[in-house]
């Protein structure tokens, strides 16, 4: 570049000729004159060409020897400020005289802007001129300020005032422009700053932010200030941005607290701050004399530290002497560590910043407090909600640096307007008494910023600037964050009802997202090298946002807060047939809204104690810690706020153990014992020191009880040894166990070659591989599987006959199974995630050996399948692979991929259901009663009588008809199956509930408590009589057994004869249930052989001798005897026709039948 070498000097001598001559045209001053200034005859136009080149050569070809040249020709000093000050404040109809002010006012705004280095656009050029432009800014800002007429900035306003007098709509472009030229030079003379690493040869004080705000005072610009930010959104629009940068250079930096105290308090606190400097001072000058020289220290000296490990370490100094904790100190700055630098870029401090603290004299203190106050009562909210406004719908001249300002300023006038109330409330202490009407103020003076409009601004600002990590914007955000917080807990402790109801919506708002929480511990453990002013910030906000909610969440238990969680978007509605079908970019697009996750919020229940459980974690706590290294600088505040941090991790989270670390151990003490330690006379020291000693006590305790804390002392904590150290026993975690998707399958009833053909054009988009690997595992199957069918055929022809051989061939007649290798962890992984490839390999015929939700479950291919039928999956899958049809169907055509759906899962059967009968009535409908089987009804019923009658008529037919065959067994079981389940949907609620539940009926009673003796002296009776054959069988030997088993234990013999016929199809019972009663009597002989059969058929298989010698027994005869019964036996037979319906199922005694069996077998062998 040809800026890069000057051959012939700084700047081109052809350039600075020009500018030298149009500045001598201009005009000068005169002995004739009496040292006035006289314009030149083109002053006006010398004017406009020094404009010219200004904008032509400097701007556009990013070169700075114009500004260069004007400012060694001292243009601003000697020319353009000796003609402003040289037109009268009369001469208001001069119209000369104002174009050349005016012409004056454009070569002063871009001489006065401010000039910062940008490393894309600066060069050679600039490095060479801005030193020398930036110390000639100063001395413009100087003579500004301290010109003879003292009216330079009033004559700048003189100028606007025409173009600001003007009604909005009459003002035109040139109107708009003046008035953002005034603008623009007053933001300038705010801007101009002394640069800190150049020398200057004035007072400092003459350029200070003091002496800028006593000039605005006195040339009335507050005025003219407060009056365009009044009529903001009325009479200007476009002036609002330049306002607000113009509010922000006079006001960052500036102590509210100071500015507001009155005159004795200011004199109190700098006292303090005298006191304390000089005790920092005492105490460093302290121990510079404890190592000062002394005449003896030319000697030198070196001692040798034996330490625990029996080394030797030399120490050299005199110092070292002293006591033994300055040799350790010493011992400790010997060791070297390379330190890592800090590789991020470096950001030299700009305009924009707002982190040094600017000091103000008096009387500018009390001006800037009195505009400040005019400003909160009459300018604040129009101002503010045009200029968010403008952020909002990122108007064209809306700069970024104009969000950052907007925010800052935001948190400075929120904090001004709380001590100008704390202000307040102390006078009016001392001049009120506490009985009087005392009224206090609203908050409406800022209520444009404490709307949901500007919390949706600030946080979608602090999230763009995190992610961004723009971190002195994220600063801003934190700061008006901060004082928002501040301001609505002071409206919340107002005595107005408004302002807290006001109050309490704000913090239902600001409280109920959770990712503001989220945020908030996001920029905590964040931090790292971002500089102290942003660490006081985040420190702050932290601390006042978990204040705050815990109080809010104790006063308000059922808090609900809104949580987000990811998920995906439905599928999209298919489209209907009258609709045309988009393809292309459309079906790009619909792919695309299926995979595009978005943001799903639910309500839940607010828990303070999880939430400040994430506070625990080790960054958190650094950042606290590194917070705390600069407790020499921090005020009570800073210290208060860093000591109830830490007290709430080690004492309310009961949490210790996270502090159990040497670092901070070594910080605490250092703090409190020195050396260079926390002032003893500070208001924290006690507080602090109760918290060390607190703290090391829980410390030598735990390491009492775990030994291990010794090794954790030296490193970070990680939850699993908190868990530990805590418990003294691992933290058991249970890992949820990965299950599988949802089994697809094809709709429509199509065949398997049709169903691979959708599936593959599914996999088509973009899961090719997966229909590779399933092509490669059949080839490989096909061929394994030919040769293992060549094979079997060859030993199948070489094999002899015989028994033997048969067996072999069946051995070998079933291939074995091919177990499915992924080729590699990726599709292993979609073998069992991947539906899809499911669904593909289960159509290939593939089959899943073990648990479905098993991760590792094996794939195969059964033994069932031919080479020939693998072939025929193979050649299916090639050609759909090659060519796959993408729409399916003639008139409405639709995708492959809507071809899928979710498969059914089939319910499993319960373990009782039963339908082995075949009669398709078992348990059809049981579960669809409401009620179970009811007893017997109350009311006395005459079924008994009918069923006896019927019973006496069936036995005269039964003893005549022939024998009923199967089809009629079959057709009277469905019969009273259907009967017994009419009857059971007939069942009300009237089994468990009467009306005449309450009601009392002796004579029931008495009847059924008859009932009840009667069956009790009945089973009394049977239970004597059992227990007497019982002893007679026992006491007559075999044959007597026999006897007393025939004759005791007929009706038994018979009931277990008829029941054990039926099951061998015997002629079946009656329609009730009931066995036939027999009517002729059989010989003992008869009734023995019968038994022993029964016994033998009931105990061994169908196809055994026994039961086929069975068969042949002639039923007829057997039905034709009757049985003679002891009284016993009669007894039992009648209740059990009483009982009617209960005879089938009643249960035979197992012990009787067995001795009675094994009798009768060892007789009938003897015989």
């Amino acid at each position: 570049m040809e800026d890069d070498i000057a051959p012939r000097g700084v700047v081109d001598p052809e350039v600075r000729a020009y500018v030298y001559s149009l500045v001598s045209a201009l005009g000068g001053t005169g002995a004739d004159e009496d040292g006035r200034y006289v314009l030149g005859d083109d002053a006006l136009a010398c004017l406009k060409d020094v404009k010219r080149w200004l904008k032509l050569y400097d701007e556009k070809a990013n070169r700075l020897d114009v500004a260069r040249c004007l400012a060694e020709a001292n243009l601003v000093k000697g020319d353009l400020l000796e003609i402003l000050a040289s037109w009268p404040e009369e001469a208001t109809e001069d119209r000369l005289q104002s174009k050349i002010a005016l012409a004056c006012l454009e070569l002063l705004v871009p001489l006065t802007w401010p000039i910062e280095k940008n490393d894309q656009l600066t060069t050679v050029n600039h490095h060479r001129h801005i030193p020398y432009l930036q110390l000639a800014q100063i001395s413009y800002k100087r003579e500004v300020l301290e010109h003879e007429s003292s009216g330079i900035l009033r004559t700048a306003v003189r100028i606007g005032l025409p173009s600001i007098a003007l009604p909005l709509g009459e003002r035109g472009s040139r109107d708009e422009g003046i008035i953002k030229l005034m603008l623009y030079f007053l933001r300038n003379i705010v801007m101009i700053s002394a640069p800190r690493n150049l020398p200057v040869e004035w007072n400092e004080e003459e350029v200070s932010r003091s002496a800028t705000i006593q000039a605005f005072q006195q040339q009335d610009v507050f005025a003219l200030l407060l009056t365009i930010a009044s009529n903001m959104g009325e009479d200007f629009n476009t002036q609002d941005v330049v306002v607000l940068e113009l509010l922000f250079h006079l006001l960052k930096g500036i102590d509210i607290e100071k500015l507001f105290m009155d005159e004795v308090q200011l004199e109190a606190k700098k006292s303090c701050d005298l006191k304390a400097l000089m005790a920092k001072e005492a105490a460093m000058l302290r121990g510079y004399a404890k190592n000062a020289p002394t005449r003896h220290n030319r000697f030198g000296t070196m001692i040798w530290v034996t330490r625990d490990d029996d080394r030797v370490s030399s120490v050299s100094g005199q110092d070292v002497l002293s006591n033994g904790q300055q040799t350790l100190s010493r011992m400790n700055q010997s060791k070297k560590w390379n330190k890592p630098k800090y590789r991020g870029r470096h950001v030299e401090q700009t305009t924009n910043h707002f982190d040094l603290p600017v000091p103000l004299t008096v009387p500018a203190s009390n001006h800037l407090r009195s505009f400040v106050e005019e400003f909160l009562d009459s300018s604040f909210n129009p101002l503010f909600s045009h200029i968010r406004r403008a952020i909002e719908r990122e108007a064209d001249r809306v700069l970024d640096m104009h969000t950052q300002q907007y925010f800052y300023l935001v948190a400075w006038f929120l904090e001004a307007e709380r001590m100008r109330r704390k202000s307040r409330q102390k006078k009016d202490k001392k001049t009120q008494d506490v009985g009087s009407n005392y009224e206090p103020d609203s908050f409406g003076t800022v209520a444009s910023v404490l709307n949901q409009e500007t919390f949706i601004l600030l946080n979608r600002f602090m999230q763009d600037r995190l992610d961004l990590k723009a971190w002195h914007e994220v600063n801003a955000g934190m700061r008006c964050f901060t004082q928002i917080l501040l301001t609505v807990q002071e409206m919340a402790e107002s005595k107005l009802d408004e302002d807290q109801e006001i109050a309490e919506n704000i913090q239902n708002r600001i409280f109920y997202e959770e990712t503001t929480h989220d945020r908030i511990i996001t920029i905590l453990r964040g931090y790292k090298d971002q500089g102290f002013s942003y660490l006081d910030a985040t420190t702050e906000l932290s601390h006042v946002f978990l204040r705050m909610l815990e109080r809010y969440s104790k006063e308000n238990v059922d808090l609900q807060i809104r949580s987000r969680r990811r998920a995906r978007k439905q599928k999209k509605a298919a489209a209907t047939a009258s609709e045309p079908q988009d393809t292309g970019l459309e079906q790009d697009s619909e792919a695309e809204d299926m995979a595009e996750a978005q943001r799903v919020s639910k309500e839940r229940r607010f828990d303070f104690s999880r939430f400040s459980s994430k506070f625990l974690t080790q960054n958190c706590i650094n950042t606290f810690v590194a917070f705390t290294t600069f407790y020499k600088d921090l005020t009570t505040e800073q210290l208060k706020r860093a000591h109830r941090f830490f007290y709430r991790v080690a004492f309310k989270q009961e949490m210790s153990v996270m502090l159990f670390r040497l670092d901070i151990i070594a910080l605490f003490n250092k703090m409190l014992r020195g050396p260079d330690g926390l002032n003893t006379a500070s208001p924290m020291f006690r507080e602090w020191d109760e918290l060390t000693r607190q703290l090391m006590r829980r410390m030598i305790k735990k390491l009492q009880q775990r030994p291990e804390l010794a090794v954790e002392l030296l490193f970070s904590k990680i939850s699993s040894t908190v868990f530990y150290l805590e418990y003294g026993y691992e933290k058991q975690t249970i890992t949820s166990k990965p299950r599988a998707p949802a089994e697809l399958e094809v709709k429509g009833n199509l065949s398997r070659t049709e169903q691979i053909g959708v599936i593959c054009a599914v996999l088509h988009e973009g899961k090719l591989d997966a229909i590779s690997f399933v092509s490669t595992v059949l080839e490989s199957a096909i061929t394994e599987r030919q040769s293992w069918e060549a094979e079997a055929e060859a030993r199948k022809i070489t094999s002899s006959d015989g028994p033997e051989a048969v067996q072999r061939s069946a051995e070998i007649s079933n291939a074995p199974s091919i177990v499915v290798k992924p080729d590699n962890d990726e599709r292993k992984l979609a073998m069992f995630k991947d539906n899809k490839l499911r669904l593909l390999m289960t159509l290939a015929g593939f089959e899943r050996v073990g648990i479905d939700d098993e991760p590792d479950c094996t794939w195969c291919i059964p033994s069932t399948l031919t080479s020939a039928q693998l072939q025929e999956t193979h050649d299916t899958i090639e050609r759909y692979w090659t060519d796959p049809p993408i729409q399916y169907g003639e008139d409405n055509c639709v995708p492959a991929e809507e071809m899928l759906r979710r498969k059914v899962p089939s319910r499993p059967r319960a373990e009782f259901d039963d339908d082995s009968d075949g009669d398709g009535l078992a348990s059809s409908g049981e579960e669809d009663f409401l009620f179970p089987k009811g007893g017997p009804t109350v009311r006395k019923s005459d079924a008994l009588e009918e069923l006896k009658k019927k019973r006496r008529k069936r036995r005269v037919q039964n003893r005549s008809d022939d024998e009923p065959d199967d089809e009629a067994r079959v057709a009277k079981r469905k019969a009273r199956a259907l009967a017994e389940l009419e009857k059971r949907k007939k069942l009300k609620s009237e089994l468990y509930v009467h009306s005449s539940d309450d009601e009392d009926n002796e004579e029931r009673d008495r009847e059924f408590f008859a009932k009840e003796a009667a069956r009790r002296k009945g089973q009394s009776l049977r239970v004597a009589e059992a227990l007497r054959g019982a002893k007679e069988v026992s006491s007559n030997g075999p044959a007597g057994k026999k006897r007393k088993g025939t004759e005791a234990d007929t009706t038994k013999t018979k009931r277990t004869r008829h029941n054990s016929i039926d099951s061998v199809s015997q002629p079946s019972s009656d329609e009730n249930g009931l066995p036939p009663i027999l009517d002729e009597p059989s010989s003992p002989r008869q009734d023995s052989d019968m038994d022993s059969s029964q016994s033998e058929a009931s105990d061994t298989p169908l196809s055994s001798p026994h039961s086929q010698a069975l068969n042949k027994i002639d039923l007829n005869t057997l039905q034709g005897r009757e049985v003679e019964g002891n009284a016993a036996s009669k007894s039992s037979r009648f209740l059990m026709d009483e009982e009617g319906e209960e005879d089938d199922d009643m249960p035979i005694p197992t012990t009787g039948r067995m001795r009675r069996s094994a009798a009768l077998l060892s007789d009938s062998d003897d015989d």
